[in-house]
This record gives C-alpha cells, structure tokens and sequence, in this order.
C-alpha cells in the first residue's frame, strides 16, 4: 500500500482534530457571550425551531433527559424561556424563548454564524456542499452500523 494512501483511520483522526480546533475557537467566541454549549444549544434550537417539548429539544442538542431538564431549568431561571403545559398533553412540557431569551440568542447566534464563516472561508461553496454530503453519509452509516450492533446484542441476549 502506498504510504500517503487515504485511510479510513487516517480520516478519523483528521477529522476528530478539525473537530476539535473548530470546537476550540468557536467555544472561545461563545464563551465571551457568558452562554454555555448547551445553553447555547437550547437557545439555538428554540430561536430556528420556535417551541418545542423538552423531550424533543433534548436529541437535537444531543443532550440527556436529565441533563436537558437542568438547562432548561437554568434558562427558565434567567427568564431566557419559558416552560408550560402542552394544550394536547399535560405530561408535555412546551419550552418557548422569551423576549428576553430573543434578545440574548439572536445576537450571540449572529455572532456565531460568523465565526463559522471564518473557520469555513477557504472552502468554496461546492467544497463545503461535497463536506457536508459526505459527513451526512458517514454519519447516517455510523448510525446504521449502532442500530445493527445494538439489534444483534439485544438478539444476543435474548437467546441466552
């Protein structure tokens, strides 16, 4: 095999340190807005999304039920949302941005967004398309590869 071959190995550990160097400047920059990751996260979501249940927030800013239940806490605490029953379903908690919450995310996302612009800014827009294809591909992969494990242990498992 030739030296400078692309590996897959080789891929994951450039990618796990683009990952990292990226997280570190736009962490940074987050950092000076006084928000955490997941407060961030949350706000972010809310400010695309507009009000969504808890246990919805929660997989998209990859955080745990309890640990979503803390932010969402701590942002109910600042004034930055809201939390209420769901009109549907009391078990449901709708989380929403309050004015205030508005008023902090939209600039800190804004901010946000530019950042991503200087960190992306030597990729051209087909590049960037192509990264973003083949990340999604990867990802979906990876995900594919976890259900088939996890089918096969539970199979395991359930023949012993």
């Amino acid at each position: 095999m030739k030296k400078d071959a692309p590996t897959p190995v080789h891929a994951w550990l450039v990618m796990m340190k683009a990952t990292q160097a990226i997280s570190r400047y736009a962490m940074a920059n987050l950092e000076e807005s006084g928000l955490g990751l997941s407060d961030f996260a949350v706000l972010e979501v809310l400010l695309h999304k507009g009000p969504l249940p808890v246990n919805v927030i929660g997989p998209k800013v990859n955080l745990t039920p309890g640990s979503i239940s803390v932010a969402v806490d701590r942002l109910v605490a600042k004034g930055l949302v809201s939390r209420a029953e769901s009109s549907e379903d009391r078990r449901i908690r709708i989380v929403a941005l309050t004015p205030r919450g508005k008023g902090v995310i939209t600039p800190v996302f804004r901010a946000h967004a530019a950042t991503m612009e200087k960190i992306f800014a030597g990729l051209s827009s087909g590049e960037l398309r192509l990264l973003e294809q083949s990340l999604k591909q990867i990802g979906k992969h990876a995900e594919s590869l976890l259900e088939q494990r996890t089918a096969e242990r539970r199979s395991e498992k359930a023949h012993t």
